[in-house]
């Protein structure tokens, strides 16, 4: 017995409606038509859409939930459309007005800073609502970006005091002494992912500005024993690189007032073989702490290029089959 068939007509209030929806060469509409089978016509005012029911409803609802985001003023991207395109499948495309209505804060050039993916929405709300909160998942997917987006917004509001930035200096192992320079050109190639997440929101000027000052301190995770984090946002990067010794001390400088983010990747551990990484005890022995947040990112949240999800995912089946 064949699937019912359907079409339906969707009225666009002007011919550059379809521009903004079919994409720059109609290219998020290629993307749409080799995920969802239908055929898709536009005349003048009207997307026509035909083919199996189920898909007919998935477009109807994807289509409009694209044209509300376009008639707000928002500014569709390939990688919108393809992680729209997921969530239509599943019916899910409303979940993205949501989404994209809220922004986060402005870049220091008024570019507003949003969430892109379901997973980042729960791990901003997550780091609001409590003290302590595990992002881990794999690269490309806002982890440190939004940790650092919110630890300015919380400084800006005086909130916190400070920004305490962090990562081990794993790949320079014990060997850091013998490096040329002071110890800041030293340990920059390593921290260089979270000055960049700050330039971007608070402007070169203004980091630089607030490093002076002491707002904001960047510096290896050695560097934080026998201290006690008082009014401060506290970031602790890569930690899949720190022994289970290292993420113990960093977990009890928790000082009143303070917020602590720590971010990592399981699968890109860079610690000599044999060592545990602190990331993935901590996962076990943490697990009963309600008020600790532990947020999963799938390679679904990933916000970088198309590619490099494919990427991602190629690498995660090869591990699979290895194992």
């Amino acid at each position: 017995m064949s699937e019912q068939t359907a079409s339906i007509r969707i009225s666009l209030q002007n011919a550059g409606e379809a521009q903004s929806l079919f994409g720059p060469q109609d290219g998020f509409l290629k993307i749409i038509e080799s995920e969802i089978p239908a055929v898709i016509d536009s005349r003048e005012a009207e997307i026509t859409i035909r083919g199996a029911e189920r898909e007919v409803d998935m477009l109807g609802q994807l289509f409009g939930v694209l044209l509300s985001l376009i008639r707000s003023g928002y500014i569709l991207s390939e990688r919108d459309i393809q992680y729209a395109v997921e969530l239509a499948k599943d019916f899910r495309a409303d979940q993205l007005l949501d989404l994209f209505k809220g922004e986060i804060t402005t870049t220091f050039r008024g570019k507003p800073i949003r969430v892109k993916t379901i997973g980042q929405k729960h791990y901003v709300t997550t780091i609001k609502k409590r003290d302590i909160v595990f992002g881990i998942g794999p690269a490309g997917t806002g982890k440190t970006y939004l940790a650092v987006v919110l630890a300015v917004t919380a400084l800006k509001e005086g909130s916190v005091k400070r920004i305490v930035l962090t990562r081990p200096a794993v790949e320079a192992g014990e060997s850091l002494g013998f490096l040329p320079g002071d110890l800041q050109e030293k340990v920059d190639p390593y921290l260089r992912p979270l000055y960049d997440a700050l330039y971007d929101v608070m402007g070169p000027d203004q980091v630089a500005k607030a490093l002076e000052r002491g707002l904001i301190e960047i510096a290896p995770l050695a560097y934080m024993r026998g201290r006690t984090l008082d009014d401060s946002f506290i970031i602790l990067d890569e930690a899949q690189n720190t022994t289970p010794e290292q993420m113990k001390m960093f977990l009890t400088r928790l000082g009143f007032g303070s917020k602590m983010v720590i971010t990592g990747d399981v699968t890109q551990i860079d610690l000599p073989r044999g060592k545990k990484s602190g990331l993935i005890e901590a996962k076990t022995i943490l697990s009963g702490i309600d008020e600790l947040g532990f947020v999963y990112f799938a390679e679904q949240d990933v916000v970088r290029h198309s590619l490099v999800q494919k990427i991602i995912v190629a690498y995660e089946r090869s591990a699979e089959n290895l194992e």
